[in-house]
């Protein structure tokens, strides 16, 4: 499947609001640079898919920037095949693994009551990934779940 990078956010430090940006660096020890939650283990990139934060907004009832979610990526693509741990993910020159889904926290309901729930069902909230290919990405990459 082949869709393309829409968004990239991060964060200065935790809890601090998300930042949009049209480029970043990818790296092994730091994910998205310049994002505080990129320093935990196994979670340096959260991928967000288009179609599931759509999916979460009209069962919620509300339309919400995807920055509400807090993930790092936003992908137009079908993530179907991605929610696995070992899939990986292709966004440019960049090379994800992902590691877990990434559970919607009690922050989703701070942001908007009922949101964390909305998120719940298969893996709507995104996936947590390693890196495994480090580099630069834009917004327009092209993106690829490689199974």
């Amino acid at each position: 499947m082949t869709g393309k990078l829409i968004g990239i956010a991060i964060r200065t430090k935790v809890r601090a609001p998300m930042v949009e940006i049209t480029r970043a660096a990818v790296t092994l020890d730091r994910g998205v640079a310049d994002d505080a939650r990129g320093v935990q283990q196994n979670r340096k990139v959260t991928v967000l898919f288009r179609n599931d934060w759509e999916a979460a907004c009209a069962d919620h009832g509300k339309q919400l920037p995807w920055t509400t979610r807090r993930a790092n990526l936003f992908v137009d693509a079908d993530g179907r095949n991605a929610k696995h741990e070992g899939a990986r993910i292709k966004i440019g020159p960049v090379v994800l693994e992902v590691y877990c889904e990434t559970d919607p926290c009690n922050r989703m309901d701070e942001q908007s009551q009922g949101l964390r729930e909305a998120l719940t069902p298969n893996w709507r909230g995104g996936v947590a990934c390693k890196v495994l290919t480090p580099g630069d990405i834009s917004i327009g990459d092209r993106v690829e779940v490689v199974e």
